[in-house]
Formats: C-alpha cells, structure tokens, sequence
C-alpha cells in the first residue's frame, strides 16, 4: 500500500497518527506531496487522487481511497486492535460523533480562518477573505473553549477511551500553531489533555 501525505497539514497527520497508534505506519510505503509547492495539483497526482485531495491511499490492487476519514476507517477494519472508533453500536455512535465536531467545527474553522488570513495561503486561497477569516476565528476558538468545558470532566474526548477523537482533536490544536495559537496552552484542561496525548508518543 502506497499513502501518499503531507507532513504537518492536518488531514494527512490524522492518517499517519492513526496508524501510528496502531503501531502499523510501517505496513505503508510513504511518499510526500508538496502542497505549498502545488504538487497536489499536478495531472500526475490528479490520477491518484481527482480532486486533488492529500493524503491518498492507493491499495496493493489499484484501488484509490481518499478522505481522511474514510482511509482511517480502511485501516480500522484491516488493523483492528488497538480499536480506535468503537466495539458496539453506542461507542461508535459517540465516537463518530466527537470525530465530527472536531472535524467540521473545529478543524474546518480553523482551515477557513488560515486559509483566508495567512499570507502563505494567498496563491492557494483566491481571493483571501478577511470577513471569512475572521469568522472561522470566532468559531474556532469558540469550540477550543467547548472542548476545554467538556475535558473539565472527561479523560478522553469520546466514549471514556482513547479514539480517533482524540487524534484528530490532536493534530488540529497542533495545527494551529500556523496561525500562533496554541489553544492547549490558553485551557486548562485542554491543555492536561494534550499532555497525555504528547505522552502516548505523538509528535508536540
């Protein structure tokens, strides 16, 4: 199996520290895409992946599966133990559930307010939009503070266990250290959190 990724961007790492937590990033053969260099974009990596869309796994008989979410829950049914999205109904229902909010409320609203404030995104983001920005700045740190209120009480983000929550919860507070915010330094309890998280061997 070829995943091809890019270090450091937010869909990419959910795939690679998933795996990483189930002790198989070794099973793949890793190549990098350059997205600040618009290798996505190229006709080459268009027949990998259409939409021009990182990361892309390509299986051992041709088949392409994109959507991080989606490569996640291939790897799931293949490397099932450690489990990381759920054993019974209820488990995988919460679990699916905080994955979401994290993706959609989170992750995408932070991606808004980066792609339309930073001036690295310019040639990628046309036009920036500083009302958008600032928009998905609200938003985003709106939800770092519903997070922080729901660890108050919580070890982990979903279900009382480790999950796919937690690692997209993850690499997004890593991720917004583009924008010079470290959410899991402004919340208490995001930040114990996020302590543990360093602890199970992930990348700070």
């Amino acid at each position: 199996m070829k995943l091809y990724h890019s270090p450091k961007a937010p869909n990419p790492d959910r795939v690679v520290f998933f795996l990483r937590a189930k002790g198989k990033l070794d099973a793949v053969e890793l190549e990098e895409v350059s997205i600040m260099k618009q290798e996505h974009r190229t006709k080459e990596y268009r027949e990998v992946s259409p939409f021009a869309q990182v990361p892309a796994l390509v299986l051992d008989d041709g088949t392409k599966i994109t959507e991080s979410r989606a490569i996640c829950t291939y790897f799931e049914n293949v490397f099932p133990e450690p489990n990381l999205m759920g054993t019974d109904a209820k488990e995988k229902a919460l679990i699916e559930m905080w994955d979401r909010r994290v993706e959609l409320m989170f992750m995408v609203q932070f991606a808004t307010w980066f792609r339309n404030a930073h001036e690295m995104m310019a040639p990628l983001e046309v036009p920036q939009s500083a009302e958008a920005a600032a928009k998905g700045e609200k938003n985003a740190r709106r939800m770092a503070e519903r997070f922080n209120a729901h660890l108050a009480d919580h070890e982990f983000l979903a279900a009382d266990r480790f999950s796919i929550a937690d690692i997209t919860l993850f690499i997004t507070c890593g991720f917004c250290r583009v924008m010079k915010w470290s959410p899991h330094k402004e919340h208490e309890h995001l930040g114990r959190w996020y302590e543990a998280m360093k602890a199970r061997g992930f990348a700070g």
